[in-house]
């Protein structure tokens, strides 16, 4: 019997087909802010303590779905500064829990009547215990469309870099944003931000010929 061509099959196209792919960009602060104002005036209680933590937390879409109750408060208590172990590197990393996001979140324990071992944000569905990736992505989607910005240029990895692309543009302090994002190199929080790429536009920008 003669082999199927595999290259012709539709199960074998690239994941990639038809997609911009690449860094995804940081929401700009007005951004976040439109964002924010959205979920706030829609009630969107689970997606607005989503978003602040996403975005005050600096995590991977992977640790940001399995974090616990535990993981971000003692008792009734919201914690200031949260510690967990990334999946990817097994390196534990901190990161701040800032007052909105602790008002966010702690209205969505309350309304969801989450334990302190249950997963912060569980999934809707019976074959995952928490939100998936998956899940996150299209909920990231959403926000990105009710803004009206173009969701092929914006991901889960854009809350991952809008608060590390802030601090950095606003202190220049590479290290701190490193440890911010539980990078082992220097070298992966340069290429992470591109900021290479972006300090060279604008010193070129600032230049007349």
């Amino acid at each position: 019997m003669q082999a199927k061509d595999r290259s012709t099959s539709p199960s074998s196209a690239p994941w990639n087909k038809g997609k911009i792919v690449g860094q995804k960009r940081p929401f700009k602060l007005q951004e976040v802010w439109a964002i924010r104002i959205r979920l706030q005036l829609a009630s969107r209680i689970r997606d607005l303590a989503l978003f602040d933590l996403a975005i005050d937390s600096k995590l991977r879409g992977c640790d940001l779905v399995a974090l616990r109750v535990s993981d971000v408060a003692h008792g009734q208590s919201l914690l200031y500064r949260a510690i967990v172990l990334q999946r990817k590197t097994q390196r534990p990393v901190q990161f701040e829990i800032t007052e909105p996001t602790r008002t966010a979140v702690a209205a969505w324990i309350a309304k969801a009547g989450l334990r302190q071992n249950d997963y912060l944000f569980p999934s809707r569905k019976h074959d995952s215990p928490h939100l998936s990736t998956r899940q996150y992505a299209r909920i990231v989607d959403r926000w990105v469309r009710s803004i009206d910005l173009d969701p092929a240029e914006y991901g889960t990895h854009t809350l991952r870099r809008t608060k590390a692309t802030l601090i950095y543009k606003r202190t220049k302090n590479l290290r701190a944003v490193q440890l911010l994002l539980g990078h082992t190199k220097l070298e992966s929080t340069v290429r992470y931000l591109g900021i290479e790429v972006d300090d060279a536009l604008e010193i070129a920008e600032q230049m007349e010929v």
